[in-house]
């Protein structure tokens, strides 16, 4: 993959630059803030980008409103938001619509690198990667709670790991439960949150997200 890095600290740049390199992906420009994120992603046209949140001038949210903006102007364009922090408000706005290769994760709890590296290539690939703690935060926030609080406890928990991408094998196994009860909830949420039967990709990954901010 071609990838566009922005991160203000010297040190984790020159990181995720070198665990890319090693694990075979090209990284076409590693920048410190948004604005050059903006001027190297139109210049490099990458496979993917990865950004923080939090960088100059104001060190507050450029990184996910450049995000957005890139987003906006080339749409399915993979970004993974790789911060220390979960911003709701324009965290919402990135993940609603179509969020297809749309990523968030959260710094301190990524314990491997390939886990970081996995989830940056399924990100590139049109797939989601969300740190639970994210999506936690974003349905508490979320105005739409109301769609949400139709699920049972039990769908709520199968929604979690959906949105962290995982198969309803993965599911069943970490709910010990039968792959066919992955699916029976799988189905009740779909219903609940009244999204029609599609043959659009990434439904699952709309039934996580659409009561976030459509």
């Amino acid at each position: 993959m071609r990838v566009v890095v922005a991160e203000d600290t010297a040190i984790l740049r020159a990181g995720l630059v070198q665990l890319l390199e090693d694990e075979g992906h090209q990284v076409v420009a590693a920048v410190p803030d948004a604005a050059r994120l903006l001027s190297a992603v139109a210049e490099h046209r990458p496979d993917v980008v990865v950004a923080d949140i939090r960088m100059p001038p104001t060190h507050t949210d450029e990184g996910l409103r450049a995000a957005i903006e890139l987003r906006a102007a080339q749409p399915g364009l993979p970004v993974l938001i790789f911060s220390q922090y979960v911003e709701t408000q324009y965290a919402r706005r990135l993940l609603a619509g179509n969020s297809a290769g749309v990523g968030y994760l959260l710094k301190e709890r990524v314990m491997d690198t390939r886990d970081f590296v996995d989830a940056l290539e399924r990100v590139a690939a049109g797939g989601t990667a969300l740190d639970p703690e994210v999506v936690t935060q974003l349905v508490g926030a979320s105005p739409s709670r109301s769609t949400v609080d139709a699920l049972s406890p039990r769908e709520r928990e199968v929604l979690g790991l959906m949105a962290e991408g995982r198969s309803n094998g993965a599911i069943a196994q970490a709910l010990v439960v039968t792959e066919r009860a992955v699916e029976k909830h799988v189905a009740n949420i779909f219903v609940k949150l009244q999204l029609p039967v599609s043959a659009a990709d990434h439904r699952r990954v709309l039934a996580v997200l659409r009561h976030l901010g459509a």
